[in-house]
């Protein structure tokens, strides 16, 4: 446990002296696509019209932006070593140039690596009567580890919930006059060689990394609004190759999960089902996919196109109708998946149950609605927050993670590593994956 904790400390204080620095890049390395954005941090760039304090509007704008394809990835993680630090590097060196300034830091996204999502509390009397940050170290280590197994790590260690004495829902409660603590904490945890080898990669392009993220964490900061983040809500970020999700209450993740399939898998469904190449099933998808089919898509016909040399295959025509059927079930089985993920969390347990499709893969006409039915919630399109300097090509949702990984690099939520944590530990109880506090606290 020891040795990551001290690597999420060591990257905090990375961050905190790029900042000083004025310059860090954010890297989002996804299946599809890489992205990198160069953030210029200053005191006091105005806030734009439509934008509220949650977007940390206050102090930074894009100066630079670049996306390369993705290569190397796959599921969301890295599979090809050179490759992905080649894809890193492009994006990196072309955001720069943009930017016209040289970064040394960034801060990374990670999606797929098989999130596990624990709810942890603790409990400890306060020390002098008025709770100060010890009384918090204190209180986050008093939190039973759950036996994660080995191979795993965690990537976010966040305490959503204080309560002093009788008093729940307390964000910060430093200060606060009382005799007993209590805290609820979420604690994420990875795959060890995931992160392992992004960070590698990530070395190689001779960058320091000051900030590692989930990227359906990030992607929900961005794509729900303030009152969704603060009743209830799950985000749903379809990327390429994962889809992830994450639930938020009172402005806080409180479960993360990912799905190893997104829209890459309806490309190759695509290229099965009709015989093209992946980049013909793409551009196919792109113009006319679609999952409701209606009388219409019968009679349009869609030109396959192709350039094998025999006229007779590169001449042929698919109807829109027959498209949709060969997209409609596989879409249908990545909601399935999460659909399962959001009944293991407890989702129907929170007041509010909002939820947000975002990604590069929601923006198949039709999927709000058929979400809604394999759902059973209220379900909208979310698109990204506006942050200043932001290329309009950056815009969509398939941004989303890129977006929220800015708002995290500029105002990280409290983790366990940012308060001094007493080093005797408790022995690890067997511990459930509990989500009891939704009944109990709010």
């Amino acid at each position: 446990m020891g040795q990551l904790y001290q690597t999420q400390r060591a990257m905090r204080h990375m961050r905190k002296a790029a900042m000083q620095r004025g310059v860090i890049a954010i890297l989002d390395v996804g299946t599809s696509k890489i992205a990198c954005l160069v953030l210029r941090f200053d005191g006091d760039a105005p806030a734009l019209d439509g934008v509220g304090s949650m977007a940390g509007q206050s102090n930074f704008r894009i100066i630079g932006a670049a996306t390369t394809r993705s290569r190397g990835v796959s599921f969301g993680e890295v599979a090809a070593m050179a490759e992905t630090e080649r894809a890193i590097r492009t994006a990196v060196q072309a955001a720069q140039k943009m930017a016209g300034v040289r970064v040394d830091h960034v801060i990374a996204t990670l999606s797929g690596a098989r999130p596990r999502s624990y709810g942890l509390d603790g409990e400890v009397e306060v020390e002098a009567g008025q709770v100060t940050g010890s009384d918090i170290g204190r209180v986050l280590a008093a939190c039973e580890m759950p036996d994660y197994g080995d191979g795993r790590e965690v990537l976010h260690a966040q305490p959503v919930n204080f309560a002093l004495d009788h008093r729940s829902g307390l964000a910060d409660p430093r200060g606060q006059i009382g005799q007993r603590l209590t805290t609820d904490m979420h604690l994420l945890t990875v795959d060890a060689t995931a992160i392992e080898n992004l960070l590698y990669c990530i070395k190689r392009c001779d960058l320091e990394v000051a900030g590692l993220a989930s990227s359906a964490y990030v992607s929900g900061v961005s794509s729900l609004v303030e009152d969704e983040q603060e009743l209830g809500a799950a985000c749903i970020d379809m990327g390429g190759g994962s889809t992830g999700i994450s639930v938020f209450i009172r402005k806080h993740m409180i479960y993360a999960d990912s799905v190893r399939m997104g829209g890459d898998h309806v490309t190759s469904d695509i290229s099965m089902g009709l015989q093209v190449p992946m980049a013909t099933a793409e551009r196919i998808k792109t113009f006319y996919g679609g999952v409701v089919a209606t009388g219409m898509d019968d009679r349009e016909m869609i030109e396959i196109g192709g350039d094998t040399g025999d006229w007779e295959h590169d001449r042929r025509t698919v109807s829109r109708a027959e498209l949709i059927g060969i997209m409609r079930p596989r879409v249908e089985e990545i909601l399935e998946e999460v659909r399962q993920r959001l009944d293991a969390a407890g989702f129907e347990h929170l007041p509010s149950q909002q939820i947000v499709l975002t990604g590069g893969g929601s923006q198949i006409p039709g999927l709000d609605g058929l979400a809604t039915r394999i759902l059973g919630q209220q379900v909208r399109l979310g698109r990204p927050l506006r942050v200043q300097g932001l290329p309009q090509a950056a815009t969509g949702p398939a941004f989303a993670g890129s977006v929220g990984l800015c708002l995290f690099a500029a105002h990280p939520q409290d983790e366990w590593w940012d308060f001094e944590v007493p080093a005797e530990r408790h022995s690890a109880r067997s511990f459930k994956r509990a989500f009891k506090w939704f009944k109990d606290n709010w």
